[in-house]
């Protein structure tokens, strides 16, 4: 019987806490028996539209929905006392710089394919700069301009959608190149990988939402599932028609400068509401969170998915 009660005071906290486990483990798990991705080596003669439609459905699997199931920890996140959620926009900060730091790495290697320096330089400080640069103007105005001084966790989250679609850019090169060279079975395990992955940026997404007074309507979840997921889609379009270290290294920069942007956003969102940033809770959540992204990336994807 509704009483009209949201849904975070209507079930309890331990329900809201594992329901996304669940569906997690049903979508893993349907992937694992079903090895959808098995007949790739098939397609060798299929048509570009064939391979682009096929690559749309991997990418939708791969990074859509994995986003879409974390963003089911809203209501419990929104449940919480204020200093739980900046604990959560800190556990965001630490899945963010872990994958900032990550993508440092790829920037690194793919400059190391180009033959000039001076043009690898450009490409990787020149993106991360001027993304960083464009961002944080765009904010400035963005807060200048608006309508009251309540700072938008909305707002916020988008940034943080967009940060991470650039990023799953890259997991969608990865999945287009195994496409192409007919290796299905490392497609589906790379899909399970970073299902696995990025479930954590559901939660990142939306812990900036919990903390504003209302909840936004639920058109707004579905468009930043899209923009921090679809772009996988993009990246397994682009790996299958492009092999291209230049265009990689562009795309990664750009999302290592939007990333350090977002960081500067959790961090002014937390301080808007709290007298200091770094607290016991908000250091312990923010080392958890990259040790999180470590767990599901350098031992789930790099140790267990790649090797092979």
């Amino acid at each position: 019987m509704d009483d009209g009660l949201p849904i975070h005071e209507r079930v309890p906290h331990w329900v809201l806490a594992i329901a996304p486990l669940g569906v997690l483990a049903f979508v893993v798990g349907l992937l694992v028996v079903t090895s959808p991705f098995g007949d790739i080596e098939s397609m060798a003669g299929a048509s570009t539209a064939d391979i682009l439609r096929m690559l749309t459905i991997v990418g939708f699997l791969a990074g859509v929905v994995p986003v879409a199931i974390g963003m089911l920890w809203f209501p419990f996140i929104r449940a919480l006392d204020y200093r739980l959620v900046h604990g959560f926009l800190a556990l965001s900060g630490g899945v963010l710089a872990f994958i900032a730091f990550e993508m440092i790495g790829e920037v690194l290697g793919y400059g190391a394919e180009l033959e000039s320096a001076s043009l690898a330089s450009l490409a990787g400080i020149g993106g991360v700069a001027a993304t960083f640069g464009i961002m944080y103007a765009l904010s400035k105005w963005r807060q200048r301009t608006a309508a009251g001084t309540e700072k938008s966790g909305l707002h916020v989250a988008y940034l943080i959608a967009v940060a991470l679609g650039l990023h799953s850019i890259g997991e969608g090169l990865a999945i287009g190149t195994a496409f192409v060279l007919g290796r299905g079975e490392l497609v589906t395990l790379l899909v399970i990988g970073f299902v696995m992955h990025n479930i954590m940026e559901g939660p990142t997404v939306v812990a900036a939402v919990a903390r504003d007074r209302t909840s936004p309507p639920i058109h707004h979840f579905a468009i930043m599932g899209v923009l921090a997921g679809g772009p996988v889609i993009l990246g397994g379009w682009l790996g299958s028609l492009a092999d291209s270290a230049l265009l990689a290294m562009v795309f990664y920069a750009i999302a290592i400068g939007a990333i350090l942007q977002v960081l500067v956003e959790l961090a002014e969102l937390i301080r808007f509401d709290a007298e200091t940033i770094v607290t016991r809770l908000n250091a312990t959540t923010f080392v958890v969170g990259v040790a999180l992204m470590f767990l599901l990336e350098d031992v789930v994807v790099e140790g267990w998915v790649l090797p092979g």
